[in-house]
Parts: C-alpha cells; structure tokens; sequence
C-alpha cells in the first residue's frame, strides 16, 4: 500500500491509498485545497473547520447532482435501446412485407405470362 503527503486547508496529511493511486488522491486533495482557499477569499477567516464543512458540502451536492444526471442517462440510455430493438423488429417486419410483396408480385407477373404464352399459342390470335 503506498503512502503519500498531501495539502488540505494548510495542513500536511500522510494518506494511504493503493498502489497507482497516489497521483489520483494527490489531484483529489489539491482540489479540496482550492475549494477551501476559494471559500476563504470568498467569507474570509471563518474558521478551519467552517471552511472545510462548507468544501465537503460543495463536493457532495456536485456528487449528487452528478448522480442524479447519471441515473437519467442511464434510463434515457435503456429507452433508446429499447427503442433501437423495436425498429429492428419493425425494420425485420417490413423486410419481411417487401419480401411477400415481391414474391406475390412475382408469382402473378409468371401467371399473367403464362395465359399470355398459352393465348399466343391458340389457332386465330394475332399479336401486335
């Protein structure tokens, strides 16, 4: 398990973390301190502890949001999936249809030439 240092609010940390990690969790602590030196130029001295509760709030109510945003692009994700399979099978019904249709079409075009062949070969119809 690796360790590193960080800096939260002016204050060392020894942190551990999993191996590979630790660039990860040093960006995290550096984004905290900004969050907290942002709030501190923003209100002023208003205690450590204020300051740090008001960051991790900030942080939380982002991870909702962000959250909340996932779900509804997970459900418009399921819905349009849903729906990409529904016109597959629409798209392998109508194939289907135009299928039929040009077999039926076909079939009485071969119909219709054989009367034809059968009225050419009779004693007393002239063509053309």
């Amino acid at each position: 398990m690796a360790q590193v240092n960080v800096t939260i609010n002016g204050r060392q940390f020894r942190m551990a973390c999993e191996d590979g990690q630790e660039t990860h969790l040093m960006g995290l602590a550096k984004e905290l301190e900004e969050r907290i030196q942002g709030l501190r130029g923003q209100f002023g001295e208003i205690g450590d502890s204020r300051l740090t509760v008001m960051a991790a709030l900030m942080i939380a109510d982002e991870f909702s949001e962000a959250t909340k945003k996932l779900r509804r692009l997970e459900e418009e994700l399921a819905a349009l999936q849903d729906a990409r399979v529904t016109a597959a099978d629409r798209a392998q019904a109508t194939q289907t249809a135009i299928a039929a249709a040009f077999t039926s079409a076909a079939e009485r075009i071969e119909g219709i030439a054989k009367k034809l062949n059968q009225s050419v070969g009779e004693p007393g119809v002239a063509l053309g």
